[in-house]
C-alpha cells in the first residue's frame, strides 16, 4: 500500500489522509441493484479503468428520512435504490511486514434505517489506536432488502440484505490486503439490527470462511418463518396492486419509491404504532435454511469466538415518559408476535404495568434473555465472552440511562458527537471508551478481550462471567442471577 492510492480487484482508488489514518469512502463492493438486479442476490461492481477517488461517501439505503438530526450528525445524506458501497480506514503508519486484523461494522436499525456512513461509526479513532483496519458497509434495508420473494421464482430472492453482507465480506476476503488488512484475522460485529444479522451470518452457509471473529452487541438470534415471510410479502404485493401468483415482472420497473411508501402503508395497516418487525432475516431452504439458535445448538459457528452482551436499560430507548406508548397489554402482545412466543403474561406479571415497566419487559426478555440464550448455545462450541454496559449520564434525559445504542460512541470513541445531546466529554466517560474499545480491538487481534488492567475470563454456565462497563469496569458473576434464573424457568430461547 503506497499511502491513500490502492489497487483493488476492480481498479486503482484513491482515498485520502487525516487523523492518523487513511480513509477510503463509497468504494462499490456489488453492482447497483436495480431495475432486473432489484430483489435478486447482489452481483459484482463492475472494473473502473484509471483511477477512482473515494473521497465522498456513497448513498444510503432507501429509508424513512432520517428526522433526529442525530443519525447523520445533522447533513442530509442521498437516499438510493444505488446503495451497495463500503468504507474503509487503515492506519497511516503501518510496519510494512504487518497485515492487520480487519473489523468490519455492519449497522442497525431495525433492518430499516442506518447507514455504514453514520458519523457514529467513523472508523479513524479505532483504526489509529487499535491498530486495526476498519471497514463500515451498507446493505439493502427495508422491503428492498427483506422482503420474502424467494417462492415466486423465476430468480427474486430473500434475505438480501444478509446476501449483501456477504458480497461485502466478500469483497474483503479479495481486497483488503491492498489496505493493509488480514483477510484470515476478519472480525465482524456490530449492533441491534447488525448483531442480529451476525447471528444469521453465523447459520448461512454463504458466509462460512469470511470471517474469524464475531461481536454482538445488544441483539441476538431474529427472524421470521417462512410462512410470516410469505405473508407480510402478499401483504405488500397487494398494497402495490400486483397479485403474488401473477406477473412479477412489474416489481423491476416500479418507482422504488413507490414500493417504499406501500410498505409503510402496510406496516401501519398491520400493527398500527405497535413495534413491529415485517423486514427482518426469514428462515427459507436457499439461504438460511435453519433458525439460527438452532444452527448455534448444533456447532455452526464451531471454533469462532464470540463476544456477546447487552445495555443496562436497552428498553428506555423505546418506552419513555410522557411518550405516546401502548397500554403493557398491548406492548405485550406486540412482543410476543416479535419474538415468536405464544404468551409471556405469566413471566410478566411480577413487572409494573407502567412505561418504566413496558421498557424493563423489552430489555430482559427481547435483548437480555436472548443474548444468554446465543451465549449459551454457542459456548458448546467455541470461546464466548460476556459483558454488559451501564454506564449512565447522571441528570440527561436520555442518557440517565444505558438505552439501546448508548455504548456506540465509545466502543469507536467518537464520543465528540456527545454534543449533539448537549454534553461535554468527561475524563470518566473517556475511561469507559477507552477500556471498550481496547477490549474490542484486544479481541480482533487474538480472539480474547482481555487487556493489561482488564483481565476477562470466558463465560460458562459455572461462573457466567460478565465484563460490566461502568465508572469502573469489572468482571461480575451471573449479574442480576435471580432474574435470570427466573426468566429461563419460563424462556429458554
Amino acid at each position: 500500500m503506497t499511502g491513500q492510492l490502492v489497487n483493488t480487484a476492480y481498479g486503482q482508488l484513491k482515498g485520502e489522509a487525516g487523523n492518523g489514518v487513511n480513509v477510503w469512502r463509497g468504494i462499490p463492493f456489488a453492482a447497483p441493484p436495480l431495475g432486473e438486479l432489484r430483489f435478486r442476490a447482489p452481483q459484482p461492481p463492475e472494473s473502473w479503468s484509471g483511477v477512482r477517488e473515494a473521497i465522498k461517501f456513497g448513498p444510503v439505503s432507501l429509508q424513512p428520512v432520517s428526522t433526529s438530526g442525530t443519525r447523520f450528525g445533522g447533513t442530509t445524506p442521498v437516499y438510493d435504490e444505488d446503495c451497495l458501497y463500503l468504507n474503509v480506514w487503515s492506519p497511516a503508519v503501518v510496519a510494512e511486514t504487518e497485515a492487520l486484523p480487519v473489523m468490519v461494522w455492519i449497522h442497525g436499525g431495525t433492518f430499516v434505517t442506518g447507514a455504514g456512513s453514520q458519523p457514529m461509526f467513523e472508523g479513524s479513532n479505532m483504526a489509529a489506536s487499535g491498530n486495526v483496519v476498519v471497514v463500515t458497509v451498507n446493505y439493502r434495508l427495508g422491503p428492498l432488502g427483506f422482503l420474502h420473494l424467494s417462492p415466486l421464482g423465476g430468480g427474486l430472492g430473500s434475505n438480501l440484505g444478509l446476501l449483501d453482507q456477504i458480497a461485502a465480506l466478500e469483497w474483503v476476503q479479495q481486497n483488503i490486503a491492498a489496505f493493509g488488512g488480514d483477510p484470515a484475522r476478519v472480525t465482524v460485529f456490530g449492533e441491534s439490527a447488525g448483531s442480529m444479522s451476525i447471528a444469521a451470518l453465523l447459520a448461512m452457509p454463504a458466509a462460512k470462511g469470511l470471517f474469524a471473529r464475531a461481536i454482538m452487541e445488544s441483539g441476538a438470534a431474529q427472524t421470521l418463518n417462512g410462512e410470516q415471510g410469505r405473508q407480510i410479502a402478499a401483504a405488500l404485493l397487494a398494497e402495490l396492486g400486483l397479485q403474488s401468483g401473477g406477473d412479477t415482472q412489474l416489481l423491476h420497473t416500479l418507482p422504488a419509491g413507490e414500493i417504499m411508501e406501500a410498505a409503510g402503508r402496510m406496516a401501519y395497516k398491520l400493527s398500527g404504532d405497535s413495534m413491529n418487525m415485517f423486514f427482518q432475516p426469514v428462515v427459507e431452504p436457499g439461504t438460511l435454511s435453519v433458525e439460527p439458535v438452532q444452527a448455534i445448538a448444533a456447532g455452526a459457528a464451531s471454533g469462532i469466538p464470540v463476544l456477546i452482551g447487552t445495555n443496562l436499560h436497552e428498553g428506555n430507548l423505546f418506552f419513555r415518559e410522557g411518550q405516546k406508548a401502548d397500554s403493557f397489554e398491548q406492548s405485550l402482545k406486540a412482543l410476543e408476535q416479535l419474538m415468536g412466543v405464544d404468551d409471556l403474561s405469566e413471566l410478566t406479571s411480577d413487572y409494573s404495568h407502567t412505561w418504566e415497566g413496558q421498557a424493563e419487559v423489552l430489555t430482559d426478555l427481547f435483548f437480555w434473555a436472548s443474548s444468554i440464550s446465543f451465549a449459551e448455545k454457542q459456548q458448546a462450541h467455541g470461546p464466548v465472552w460476556m459483558y454488559r454496559f451501564d454506564w449512565t449520564v447522571s441528570g440527561h434525559p436520555l442518557l440517565e440511562k444505558a438505552i439501546h445504542g448508548a455504548e456506540i460512541l465509545y466502543v469507536f470513541n467518537n464520543l465528540p458527537l456527545l454534543k449533539q445531546y448537549g454534553l461535554s466529554v468527561t475524563p470518566e466517560m473517556e475511561a469507559v471508551a477507552e477500556a471498550m474499545q481496547t477490549a474490542w480491538t484486544a479481541f480482533a487481534h487474538g480472539g480474547d478481550p482481555a487487556a493489561p488492567g482488564l483481565d476477562w475470563p470466558q463465560y460458562t454456565p459455572e461462573t457466567r462471567a460478565t465484563m460490566i462497563f461502568d465508572q469502573s469496569s469489572r468482571v461480575v458473576n451471573d449479574p442480576d442471577g435471580e432474574k435470570r434464573r427466573r426468566i429461563f424457568e419460563h424462556y429458554t430461547g
